[in-house]
Parts: structure tokens; C-alpha cells; sequence
């Protein structure tokens, strides 16, 4: 299954262009559940596969992902009849792919699909006393640099999350193109959560939530998605490292210690070029003087006159420890997270107290339709 999915993939754009021609013309009323413009849209569906083929022969991860995706497609009127229609389609694309497509191998792909498709109906059908999605209206919209912009948005139904998580996002302007964004706040009863964007080039949900959204607009949210893993019980000091947006969540888990009665010492590390990149710089600087468990640490890499530590941040992040006793929490950009994770294993840090979040213009996220984006 894995070399049969490989030449599929192999082929590039063919491949999926082959797949979506299939499910439109065999099953156009599918069509509905997609966005106008496919260009945004056509390698998901391979991204999301190859994330299901490389654990095929592994239950304990395959599962759990697969049950996220059943619960998460509700919020594109996905229902029971769709799978089948998707899977002759997936089939047929595979088939069209490599001449030495047997019936043996048919057999084995009918058989994981099903089984991925049971899944997900079963983890559908079982949030079904849920909303698909929750109406928020935009509340707050505020401008920070030429392309970031921190919203406050207010659901009619509060959306419960854990910190850390993220949340799958659609505005009317871009209609069925979701992209997810990790609130800058704990979950708080009256459903108001702090979103940060930046818009990206040729990003349309990024670009359109910096610079098109108002206040009163309504925005659709998707279920929360565990993308950090952060462990509210432990009671162990944290070290918290950003980069760009990717300080939304780890706000989120300031505030999570805030609220709940500080016993844990905080650091938290905030990486940019430049001094005017700090889009939050008045709300980090209340954060340090209202709790005193909190340091708030800047780190800028372009400018050595800064006021600020110089030095890209896990530089900073390093000369500032140790660390080895902590609980780490990185997220921002791949070659930042990647440098300062480096630098955190190299000081002894165990791996498996370091969770981290990729904030990229173009990650694939749990599902067919979005990304991860800032």
C-alpha cells in the first residue's frame, strides 16, 4: 500500500486534479462541500493520506487522528453517504497510477478505507448532540503591524478548549476554506478568545482576516484540535519560547496559570527581527507587572542597538538557563522551533518535556480541507 500510494504522489498536482475530476463528474453533489477555487485545496487531500498511510500498520496513532478527522468534517456537511463516494474515487486515482494495480491490491485498499471510514462515521455519530460549528462575532479588530492583526472574537455558544489547542477558522469572504488559529487566552464562560493573525502571501484566510474583517462580522469556528498537548495538571515551571504568532498559544498558557492560582515560575521567550515586529509588546508588558511569577524576555536577532537581549531567540534562550528542570513549550516558525528545540536537548532537557507547535504558511493540518497558518 505505502509504494502504490508513493507513485501516486509522485505524480505531483496529476494525481489529486485526477481524483477531484473523478469524485466531481461520478458525484457532483460533493462539489458543494469544497471551495470555488481548488488551488488551495488540491494537495490536502494527499497530505492528509500520506499522514494515514505512514501509520497503517500503527492502531494506537492511526486512530485517534482518524477520529479527529470524522469529528472535525462535520463542519463541512460531511455525512455517512460521502465516504463511500470518496473512497471509489481514491480508489480509481491509485488504480489510474500504477500498472501493476492488482485485485490483491484493491482488496487490501477497500479494506483500510472502510476501516478509516468506520472510524470516522463512529467519532462523527458520536458528537452529534455538538454543533458542527460555533457562530463567533468579531468584537475587536485591531491593526498591529502592516500584516498582523490581534482579533477578539465572542461565540453565542461558548467553545470549550484546552490551552495550546487550535481551533479551525471560516469567514463568509472566503467561504469552506478553514485554517486554524490557536487562541492568546484560556477558555473563559462568556466565549470571548483572542486570535492573532498575519496575513501571508498569497494566504486568503490569513489576508482576509488581517485586512477585510471588521467588528460585527460572524466567523464560523471548528472543534478544537490538540495540537501542543499542554498538561494542565503538572505542576512542574515552564519555559515557554515564540516566535511571530506563534505566541498566541503560549499566552494562552499564561493565562491558564493566571487563573488558576500561580504555583508555577514562568519564563517566556518572545523572538523578532526587528523591535517594531513586537506586535504585542503593551499586552506582554502588562502580563510582567501584573504577575510576578512571569518573565517576560525579548529576544531580537536584526538589531544589535536593541533595548532588547540580541540574538536569535534560542540563542537567548540558551545563555539564559539552564533549563533541565522545566516543562518547554516552543512555537513559531520550522527553523526557529527546530534550532531552539537543538539548543534545549543539547542543555539536557529531556525530549519528551519539550512540545512544540510549527507556525508555516503552508502546513497541512488534521484534515483534508486546512493548514495550520498564521
Amino acid at each position: 500500500m505505502r509504494a502504490n500510494f508513493a507513485k501516486a504522489a509522485a505524480a505531483g498536482d496529476e494525481a489529486p486534479l485526477w481524483f477531484y475530476a473523478h469524485l466531481f463528474l461520478t458525484h457532483p453533489e460533493t462539489r458543494q462541500l469544497f471551495p470555488v477555487s481548488m488551488a488551495h485545496q488540491r494537495d490536502r487531500l494527499f497530505a492528509a493520506l500520506g499522514e494515514v498511510v505512514a501509520r497503517v500498520d500503527d492502531l494506537d496513532s492511526l486512530v485517534p487522528i482518524l477520529q479527529q478527522l470524522g469529528r472535525d468534517h462535520r463542519k463541512f456537511g460531511t455525512v455517512t453517504e460521502h465516504y463511500p463516494a470518496v473512497g471509489a474515487s481514491l480508489l480509481a486515482t491509485l488504480e489510474h497510477f500504477d500498472e501493476e494495480w492488482d485485485e490483491a491490491l484493491a482488496a487490501d485498499w477497500t479494506a483500510a478505507y472502510e476501516l478509516v471510514a468506520s472510524v470516522m462515521v463512529q467519532a462523527a455519530d458520536e458528537m452529534s448532540d455538538q454543533p458542527p460549528w460555533w457562530d463567533a462575532e468579531v468584537v475587536a479588530h485591531e491593526r498591529r503591524t502592516v500584516d498582523t492583526a490581534v482579533l477578539r472574537l465572542r461565540s453565542k455558544v461558548p467553545l470549550p478548549y484546552r490551552p495550546g489547542e487550535s481551533i479551525s477558522l471560516e469567514t463568509e469572504l472566503r467561504p469552506r476554506l478553514w485554517r486554524y488559529y490557536s487562541p492568546a487566552n484560556a477558555f473563559r464562560p462568556d466565549g470571548e478568545l483572542e486570535i492573532h493573525a498575519r496575513a501571508q502571501p498569497g494566504g486568503p484566510v490569513s489576508t482576509a482576516l488581517v485586512r477585510q474583517v471588521h467588528v460585527g462580522d460572524v466567523l464560523r469556528l471548528g472543534p478544537p484540535v490538540d495540537h501542543m498537548r499542554f498538561d494542565p495538571d503538572s505542576d512542574r515551571d515552564l519555559l515557554l519560547v515564540a516566535g511571530g504568532t506563534g505566541l498566541a498559544p503560549l499566552k494562552a498558557i499564561v493565562d491558564h496559570v493566571a487563573r488558576n492560582g500561580a504555583q508555577r515560575r514562568v519564563d517566556l521567550f518572545v523572538g523578532v527581527r526587528l523591535e517594531e515586529d513586537l506586535y504585542d509588546r503593551e499586552d506582554l508588558t502588562r502580563l510582567a507587572q501584573d504577575n510576578p511569577w512571569l518573565t517576560v524576555t525579548v529576544a531580537v536577532s536584526e538589531d544589535e542597538h536593541t533595548q532588547f537581549a540580541h540574538g536569535d531567540v534560542g540563542e537567548v534562550v540558551a545563555r539564559s538557563g539552564p533549563w533541565g528542570s522545566r516543562e518547554a513549550y516552543v512555537a513559531g516558525p520550522p527553523a526557529m522551533v527546530d534550532d531552539t528545540v537543538g539548543r534545549l536537548r543539547q542543555q539536557g532537557l529531556p525530549e519528551e518535556r519539550i512540545r512544540t507547535e510549527v507556525f508555516a504558511p503552508s502546513r497541512p493540518g488534521p484534515d483534508v480541507h486546512g493548514e495550520v497558518t498564521t
